[in-house]
This record gives structure tokens, C-alpha cells and sequence, in this order.
């Protein structure tokens, strides 16, 4: 049977070639843009604020992109609900050229 490589625990430095970050850079966590800013409570009518935390496809950005901690990534994301059902931000993104789809490469 062959030995297993011996794989770097959480927080060690790896090389792991081609991906970003690698071998000894370490980690650097955003900083939520609420808590900086000393924000209670994330206002679902800021519809400005609110489209920073979603993607072009109409998509909640996750944490890890946006930087949000997780009280305030759970704020955002019940905001963004509120102001879709208001119709002050949309579902999906806005039509754009239609894409090609596998159904229609079968018929």
C-alpha cells in the first residue's frame, strides 16, 4: 500500500501552484462595510446600498465576496427579499441576447 503525502493543516502555508494566494501569502478578511460604518439595522429602501451584495445575474452575493459579517450578511439578504417583494429590486437579471440552450442543439 502507498504511503500518504502529507497534506498542510488549517493555517500552514502550502504550495499549491496556480491558485490565488498560495504558498505563504496569508489570508486577509474584508471588513464588513456596516459595522464600519456603525449601522444597526440594513434598510431594505436603500435599494443603491442593497445592489452592491447582488451579482448581474440578479443572484444574493455569498459573504466571502461581499465582506459582510455573518449578522449583517443575514440582514442584507432578508433586505434584498423585502425589496424584491416591493418592487424596488428585481428577481433575475434583465433580458439580455437569448443564450443557447442544449434542448435546442437536440431538435
Amino acid at each position: 500500500m502507498a504511503a500518504k503525502k502529507a497534506r498542510p493543516r488549517n493555517g500552514e502555508a502550502g504550495s499549491r501552484p496556480g491558485r490565488p494566494g498560495g504558498a505563504g501569502k496569508p489570508f486577509r478578511r474584508k471588513s464588513c462595510l456596516f459595522c464600519k460604518d456603525k449601522v444597526s439595522e440594513v434598510d431594505y429602501k436603500n435599494v443603491n446600498q442593497l445592489r452592491r451584495y447582488i451579482s448581474d445575474r440578479g443572484k444574493i452575493r455569498g459573504p466571502r465576496i461581499t465582506g459582510a459579517c455573518r449578522k449583517r450578511q443575514r440582514q442584507v439578504a432578508v433586505a434584498i427579499k423585502r425589496a424584491r417583494e416591493m418592487a424596488l429590486l428585481p428577481y433575475v437579471a434583465e433580458a439580455g441576447p437569448p443564450s443557447r440552450s442544449r434542448s435546442s442543439e437536440r431538435s
